[in-house]
């Protein structure tokens, strides 16, 4: 009996790694495994499914030997969706806009204190740990969605791809702890829940106010977009203001 070719082995393997839809479905059934996972075990925060895929896929990329860029180019489907994803935000918005305008001001408020909470704290932790100036700076704008986030990391000085990480992580942690945080604290209300993930944890922190409600999910887009706005016009100030 023949020995199989090492060649046609890795020849297969080559042809598996870049078969048309391999890995959308690859994501999306990491996905549904981790939401599953969540729900049976009642939305324990350390099984948020955002950060159990994100590990299930890098499981199967390192035994797969797969290149991250391979990964990317056949599931960059769902990159090009996050565009509509979020723009689709917009629906259930304008479903409560007679609440936004009733609560303007309550909603200003909230922006303000929690926009310059994030990016002060993150100020405040980098100093503590003795953090390099283009590090600090690379932290600051981590509670905004990453292409902003990344944009204003590289415009002050600081390290865009680490400013990536760092968004991805300030997001999959919020999305964990801050629902019971805010039970713990007695803040119970939908409007309230979905704007603070909003607020702290961008798109992912939106994503699992959705889950509670189709209230507390629009009340998070907004707050969203508007921190990234805020974000954008007083980093400059903050990082002047505060002392070197």
């Amino acid at each position: 009996m023949s020995l199989p070719n090492p060649l046609d082995s890795q020849a297969m393997l080559l042809a598996l790694q870049t078969a048309p839809f391999l890995w959308l479905a690859v994501t999306a059934g990491c996905y549904l495994l981790a939401e599953r996972l969540y729900t049976v075990s009642r939305h324990f925060p350390l099984l948020h499914p955002v950060l159990v895929s994100i590990v299930l896929i890098i499981v199967i990329l390192r035994l797969g030997q797969v290149p991250y860029q391979t990964y990317f180019n056949g599931a960059q489907l769902y990159h090009w969706l996050l565009g509509t994803a979020t723009v689709a935000l917009a629906v259930p918005l304008f479903d409560n806009l007679q609440r936004v305008r009733a609560l303007l001001l309550p909603l200003v408020v909230a922006l303000i204190v929690g926009g310059l909470a994030g990016m002060l704290s993150a100020l405040a932790l980098g100093k503590l740990f003795g953090l390099t100036p283009d590090v600090l700076i690379s932290f600051v704008p981590k509670s905004v969605t990453t292409p902003i986030a990344m944009a204003l990391s590289q415009h002050a000085g600081g390290l865009p791809a680490l400013t990536a990480n760092v968004v991805i992580l300030t997001g999959i942690l919020g999305a964990m702890i801050a629902v019971p945080l805010l039970a713990l604290a007695g803040v119970r209300g939908e409007i309230a829940q979905g704007f603070a993930l909003g607020i702290a944890a961008h798109g992912v922190g939106t994503a699992r106010a959705i889950q509670i409600s189709p209230t507390a999910g629009a009340f998070a887009g907004l707050a969203m977009g508007l921190n990234g706005v805020l974000t954008s016009l007083t980093l400059a100030l903050v990082l002047s203001l505060w002392p070197a």
